[in-house]
């Protein structure tokens, strides 16, 4: 059978060898890591940045008048510039990752601007750090949750955004792309149409943010959240981006110290923002790998990182195609970072076991995203996230893999 070949990319060997993790054998097959939705593995660049930190100037930030103090903020706060640079400008406030950063959303806008009745309009592709929050607001706070559905295919259409938004829906927070599926979703037509009607609007973008060239202002929300790990840098360390008179109107989340400008027994007042959002001694070695992390996708060219990808999915899913008893879960026409499917008579998880025997590590399971894949008619799935470092020759080497898994199961 023939497969069209995922198209070139400039430096492919080079940017390989730059990521050290490829190098290694599992089960004594070369390493095929197809579990980027997860996360993904992190080039030498980025560890060095880490390494020069912990190593050379492994001191705290903003409160030293020492040399390696004064080093240390300096990195940070380059990074931070950098990184808001990466996604168009804005105000970029350090959070340990997508998860953290909108809990602190939820608990400092959404406790000051929800109450009684109000509503907070979410999709059905949601990750459940995008669920489970405003759960717990609505609890708090006597909010609703909305839910705007998908179609058969997974994918969210505008009209259907549209529709499930009301004269109480106060917060509209979606994904860009779903983890479990990979759907894209329409999410600067859906924002520009919720804030036509006044509604505040949350962007999950930690799959977006490895896939796409991603630029906040143009997308127009209110709040753009983001992972590190989700593209190269470490984990434990991620991002809030939002404008600075948004973040000012806000509530501090956490006490403690940076996040003041004074302090008494009787009242504190505090720092100018982002760093009234950033109490206690921060992930600096992290910040710093996501700047370089940054660096790195920046050389290469997210365009050309999109373009490629999109051609390795296709190969990808007209492989999957091709294999009697295998079935995709969720097949949308624009599609970035991941395809789910199952095999008939087998589980997910042990597709995924049997794979990693051949050396191709995958994603088993419900992926933190339950009530999409119930949605669909499943409660697992298995999931293959290739990444624009993928080679076609580990995709056929894959469609292989999982032919034979097939055949020993019977």
């Amino acid at each position: 059978m023939s497969h069209a070949p995922a198209s070139s990319c400039p430096e492919l060997h080079a940017i390989r060898a730059g990521i050290p993790a490829l190098s290694r054998r599992v089960h004594d097959k070369p390493l095929i890591y197809l579990d980027n939705a997860a996360t993904t593995p992190r080039p030498q660049a980025v560890i060095d940045a880490v390494l020069a930190y912990e190593s050379t100037f492994p001191a705290n930030v903003h409160r030293g008048v020492h040399t390696l103090s004064g080093e240390a903020t300096h990195a940070y706060e380059d990074a931070r510039r950098r990184i808001a640079a990466f996604f168009g400008g804005g105000e970029l406030v350090f959070t340990r990752g997508t998860t953290e950063a909108i809990n602190l959303i939820a608990s400092s806008w959404g406790e000051a601007a929800l109450g009684e009745g109000d509503e907070i309009l979410i999709s059905a592709l949601e990750h459940h750090a995008n669920i489970v929050p405003w759960q717990l607001l609505c609890e708090r706070r006597g909010c609703h949750l909305r839910i705007a559905d998908v179609d058969d295919t997974g994918a969210l259409r505008l009209d259907a955004a549209t529709a499930a938004m009301t004269d109480r829906t106060r917060l509209l927070a979606m994904t860009g792309v779903s983890n479990a599926l990979g759907t894209v979703t329409p999410i600067t037509e859906i924002c520009r149409t919720a804030r036509a009607r006044g509604i505040t609007t949350l962007v999950d973008g930690a799959q977006m943010t490895p896939h796409m060239p991603v630029d906040v202002a143009a997308i127009g929300c209110d709040f753009f959240v983001f992972s590190g790990h989700k593209m190269y840098a470490p984990t434990g360390i991620g991002g809030l981006v939002s404008s600075k008179a948004m973040l000012d109107s806000m509530p501090p989340w956490q006490g403690g110290g940076d996040m003041i400008r004074t302090v008494s027994f009787a009242e504190s007042t505090w720092n100018d923002v982002p760093w009234k959002f950033e109490a206690g001694t921060p992930n600096i070695g992290g910040a710093i790998g996501l700047g370089a992390a940054v660096d790195w996708l920046s050389t290469i060219g997210m365009d050309n990182l999109a373009n490629r990808e999109a051609a390795l999915l296709g190969d990808m899913v007209s492989r999957l195609e091709s294999i009697d008893r295998v079935q995709i879960v969720g097949t949308p026409t624009q599609r970035a970072g991941a395809i789910s499917f199952v095999i008939e008579g087998m589980h997910p998880a042990d597709v995924g076991a049997m794979l990693d025997r051949h050396g191709v590590a995958i994603r088993a399971g419900h992926h933190c995203a339950q009530p999409i894949l119930e949605r669909l008619g499943h409660s697992a799935t298995a999931r293959i996230a290739p990444a624009f470092y993928n080679t076609s020759e580990e995709l056929e080497a894959t469609e292989v893999a999982i032919r034979r898994v097939i055949d020993v199961f019977g």
